[in-house]
């Protein structure tokens, strides 16, 4: 058999012409085949997994202390680690490894200036991109983060400090921000203080202020006082605080309360009488402007000035979301938010599944909504929602059973689901949500099974209102103590309800609306907690059944429902030295059985009030701050 030559192998790839054709492309674009060539294969490829594995051996390496270069001196501790990855993290140390200074020879380099537990937590972010801030490093760690331009990390104190404001601390943390050059923290934490001044003059940070911190602080326009009484009052009480030193300080102090602004009354009885004052030129110099202010109204033209100008503190309060329900022969997911200073209804993102018979509370200024019925089945599922984002995340933990015309409300920093059906029976389960641990626990069931259950919290106990047992509608009532783990009875309410609204409203609890055996209900009644008795309050304009009852800015508001006809988008309020109820506007959509929450915020900076009715531990007093700002 005749053999057949061998074909020469070529990397160059050839089309029927024989014509090389990576030689062919070299003529055009190097990087674009001819028309009618196939492309070749291509798959890029970026690895997630690279940077973290990698970060993870260098980790190791550092631990092992192989290849490391330097060795950092801080305090008594010695921390290994690689330049290239400081010097890569920080520019204070690429300054310092990169340029002309004596520390890019040295084996050892002395770092001052830092507390060495600060410093072990930023080098093991470099390595690991993860820190943990909490209440007992930040004052140390944020110092540090700065003097390493670790923004990152300075921003992450910062925030954590944001969250922690509280009247008790927020002086401290002001201070603190203003030492360490934090503007935006320093600036909301101005805000906070301003916006609660009235609690803050009462703390011991506000005592212990300097005289130029305290006129900075009552400088402001945007102090947010009922009258200047108030402001008056705070800089006495701060001056005799230490009498002796600040004394002298009286006059430059006094300066800055707008005492044109007091009553006449009130300068004359309290502030021109007072002895510091009387034995003072200057002092006494300033309350006779104000009385010829106050004398002479045909001349307060001409004697304008930063002490007759009015404050105008930043309006601050509360808004209402309107969440889920049923509507035109299906549950809904939109979610609308209600401003009763602007009496608007605005549309906000919407939840990720549809909720009729939904639960909702706010926790921690978050709002969630619990459980409810999408149409076809019933729900175990928990969604929160973020109005600082206008984000709704599902990462929260289900319930243990599926609950619709389930009752939710916030009792010690727990969110307790309370009764609700399953689909196949009506439930008596009460569990709790504890968010720092993302875990539903049962705590002790009800004595009644309770369906379409309103509850309310006040006085340290949770409420459980009415409902249905499964076959009839309920007027009892039930209380649950958390120190006990146990419900008691407490007296019945005067009608059967189901599907009602329930609020604590002027230190009782009010239901109104539902359904009793055969009809929907505008009636209303009261439950005093003092006399354990329900007296009867004036009806509603409209029969609400599954209607959502809430307290916003002091007006107690009945929101959607069913009135036997009509799905209702109408609102009243109600009015209580009239004793009568008034129509309100209307929501965008109509809603039955929907959930209602409660949420503080302000018109221009909600990012900033958000913080303000947060729970949780309390930083330090502003003691404990100055002393740490000393020992640095």
């Amino acid at each position: 058999m005749e053999a057949k030559p061998m074909r020469r192998a070529t990397s160059a790839r050839q089309d029927t012409t024989g014509m090389d054709i990576t030689s062919r492309c070299t003529l055009g674009d190097p990087n674009k085949l001819p028309e009618g060539v196939p492309q070749p294969a291509r798959m890029p490829y970026i690895s997630d997994k690279h940077p973290r594995q990698t970060l993870e051996v260098i980790n190791l390496l550092r631990k092992h202390r192989e290849l490391c270069d330097v060795v950092l001196v801080v305090g008594a501790k010695k921390i290994y680690a690689h330049r290239v990855i400081l010097s890569a993290c920080s520019p204070y140390f690429r300054a310092m490894f990169t340029g002309e200074l004596a520390e890019s020879r040295q084996t050892e380099v002395v770092i001052r200036d830092i507390d060495e537990r600060a410093m072990e937590l930023l080098i093991d972010f470099a390595y690991t991109s993860q820190v943990t801030v909490e209440e007992g490093n930040v004052q140390t760690l944020l110092p540090a983060a700065c003097l390493l331009q670790l923004a990152e990390i300075q921003e992450a104190c910062c925030e954590f400090l944001k969250r922690q404001l509280d009247p008790s601390n927020c002086l401290g943390i002001r201070a603190f921000a203003d030492t360490h050059s934090c503007r935006e923290l320093l600036r909301i934490a101005d805000k906070f203080t301003q916006h609660n001044f009235q609690e803050v003059m009462e703390s011991e940070e506000f005592m212990l202020l300097p005289a130029n911190q305290l006129i900075d602080i009552i400088s402001s326009d945007e102090l947010n006082v009922r009258s200047e009484e108030q402001v008056f009052n705070a800089v006495m009480a701060w001056v005799k605080y230490s009498i002796q030193e600040r004394r002298p300080q009286l006059p430059q102090v006094l300066q800055h309360v707008r005492l044109p602004l007091l009553s006449p009354k009130f300068l004359v009885g309290t502030v021109g009488s007072d002895p510091l004052i009387k034995s003072d030129e200057e002092c006494r110099d300033l309350v006779d402007e104000a009385k010829n202010y106050l004398l002479l109204p045909q001349e307060r033209p001409l004697m304008q000035g930063p002490r007759t100008r009015p404050r105008k503190p930043i309006r601050c309060g509360e808004v209402l979301f309107a969440v889920g329900g049923w509507c035109s022969g299906d549950a809904i997911s939109s979610v609308e938010r209600y401003d009763p200073q602007t009496n608007e209804w605005r549309m906000v993102a919407s939840m990720s599944k549809r909720r009729c018979g939904v639960g909702v509370s706010v926790l921690d200024d978050l709002l969630y909504a619990v459980g409810g019925h999408d149409g076809s089945s019933y729900l175990n599922s928990v969604e929160r929602y973020d109005p600082k984002t206008n984000q709704w995340s599902s990462d929260v933990a289900p319930t243990s059973t599926c609950r619709t015309s389930v009752g939710v409300a916030v009792l010690g920093g727990y969110l307790y689901a309370v009764g609700g059906q399953d689909g196949v029976s009506c439930l008596n389960i009460v569990e709790r949500y504890d968010p720092k641990e993302n875990k539903w626990t049962r705590v002790a069931s009800m004595s009644t099974r309770r369906l379409g259950v309103a509850v309310a919290v006040l006085g340290g106990f949770l409420y459980a209102v009415g409902g249905s047992d499964g076959t009839s509608p309920l007027n009892t009532v039930e209380r649950y103590n958390p120190q006990e783990n146990r419900w008691h009875t407490v007296s019945p309410m005067g009608t059967r309800r189901k599907h009602l609204g329930c609020a604590v409203y002027q230190d009782m609890i009010y239901s109104v609306g539902g359904r009793d055996d055969t009809t929907e209900l505008s009636s209303a009644e009261r439950y005093n907690p003092r006399t354990n008795q329900w007296s009867p309050v004036v009806a509603m304009t409209s029969r609400r059944s599954g209607v959502g009852l809430a307290v916003v800015n002091g007006q107690l508001m009945a929101v959607g429902g069913f009135d036997g006809t009509t799905y209702l988008k109408t609102i009243e309020v109600y009015d209580p030295d009239a004793n009568t109820w008034r129509l309100y506007g209307g929501m965008n959509y109509r809603r039955l059985g929907g959930g209602v929450g409660v949420i503080k915020m302000t018109h221009c900076e909600s990012h900033i009030w958000m913080i303000l009715l947060r729970q949780g531990e309390r930083l330090p007093s502003m003691a404990f701050w100055c002393t740490s700002l000393e020992r640095r």
